[in-house]
């Protein structure tokens, strides 16, 4: 018996979910946890989502929904070349996807979930569930929790993720984990990298230089780091907002705004390193989050983190080392004064920054798997 990846999506292709299955399935294969990933393509059912979606609207008057509907997940499973389900082939499966595979599954099925939100926190944290019948939600929760009570271990990527399986569904606490998820970058070609040296302290010719990452700018906070830069300005600290990930159209003008648009991290990674080890500090303001792999990437290259606690991103910073959380959704003021602080003297924030550096193994996904085989156990070939 084997141990597979499973999640929504195509575990092998680095373009699904953010990359983390496929930079986890990379570290498994390597490590030995896994022995591969299952390749589901979900866009394949677009027209069955679109007939469900009409048979929904009509049964309820919202139509969305049927990513978490029993009709989708056994047609995506079905995909895969997995052995039949009435047969007696063992398998075990790691899945990212916390209704994947839908319940009930063979006895002789071993599945483990390893998760960054439940569905609870997604219809309700993200607000999905404004679309979705409530009657609907609740089948949906419903069935979710009996497969998390069937699941050998119900691994998730933060605590806040772990609260909600225990007091949303009400799972023993101690089939309950957390395992932090790990930078989303290829270790083999950073070795390759030279050594850089951290960025100057901040002049009119050389600003301060807050870094953003991610497609969804409003969501993760980027309105707010504009004002953040006008309140650095105003402190006499030149402040620059360096943005990936965000369609540079799509994003409001501002003097310290600087899109740059999407870097592919794979096929340019020296190019994507070097911008992020030249912020002073990478940044996590979201609305919304249920992890925050930004900051892993943000750490395992030494740059220190400014973020506030909401959702699971208090799990993606150990400590103060790593750079500061602020009480959720902070006054400009508070975070300009923190930053203006830890700046005077730039030699002690040096010093700070010189000390995260030889920490990077903590942030990679190589350490993630090790604790993940400290749970499951070596894969039960």
């Amino acid at each position: 018996m084997s141990r597979h990846l499973l999640c929504c999506g195509d575990a092998t292709d680095l373009a699904t979910w953010s990359n983390i299955p496929y930079f986890l399935l990379q570290a498994g294969l390597r490590s030995g946890l896994l022995q591969g990933g299952l390749a589901l393509r979900p866009e394949r059912l677009r027209w069955r989502r679109r007939l469900w979606n009409l048979a929904q609207l009509l049964r309820s008057g919202r139509a969305g929904g049927f990513q978490y509907s029993s009709a989708f997940t056994r047609a995506l499973l079905a995909q895969a070349p997995l052995p039949a389900m009435g047969g007696s082939e063992p398998l075990a499966l790691l899945s990212h996807f916390p209704l994947l595979p839908p319940e009930p599954w063979p006895a002789h099925w071993r599945v483990d979930f390893y998760i960054d939100a439940t569905t609870h926190q997604v219809l309700h944290d993200y607000g999905s569930g404004q679309r979705i019948a409530a009657r609907f939600q609740r089948q949906v929760l419903e069935r979710e929790r009996r497969g998390f009570q069937a699941a050998g271990a119900v691994i998730c990527m933060a605590q806040w993720a772990a609260d909600s399986v225990i007091h949303d569904y009400g799972i023993d606490p101690a089939k309950v984990h957390v395992v932090h998820g790990g930078a989303n970058l290829d270790e083999a070609k950073l070795a390759l990298l030279p050594v850089a040296q951290p960025p100057p302290a901040p002049s009119a010719e050389q600003p301060l230089r807050l870094g953003f990452l991610g497609k969804e700018w409003q969501r993760k906070g980027g309105p707010f780091l504009l004002q953040l830069a006008d309140a650095l300005q105003q402190r006499g600290i030149p402040t620059v907002i360096r943005a990936i990930g965000p369609d540079p159209a799509q994003l409001p003008p501002h003097p310290a705004l600087q899109p740059l648009g999407f870097i592919n991290k794979q096929t340019d990674t020296a190019h994507f390193v070097a911008e992020l080890r030249s912020w002073h500090f990478g940044t996590l303001f979201s609305d919304a989050e249920a992890f925050g792999i930004s900051n892993r990437e943000c750490l395992r290259l030494g740059v220190p983190v400014l973020a506030h606690a909401v959702g699971g991103i208090a799990s993606t910073l150990p400590d103060d080392g790593c750079g500061q959380l602020f009480t959720a959704h902070p006054r400009t003021a508070v975070v300009a004064d923190w930053i203006a602080a830890r700046l005077s003297p730039y030699a002690g924030y040096l010093a700070w920054r010189a000390e995260l550096a030889p920490r990077w193994r903590e942030f990679t996904w190589e350490a993630a798997v090790e604790q993940l085989k400290g749970i499951l156990g070596p894969s039960p070939i």
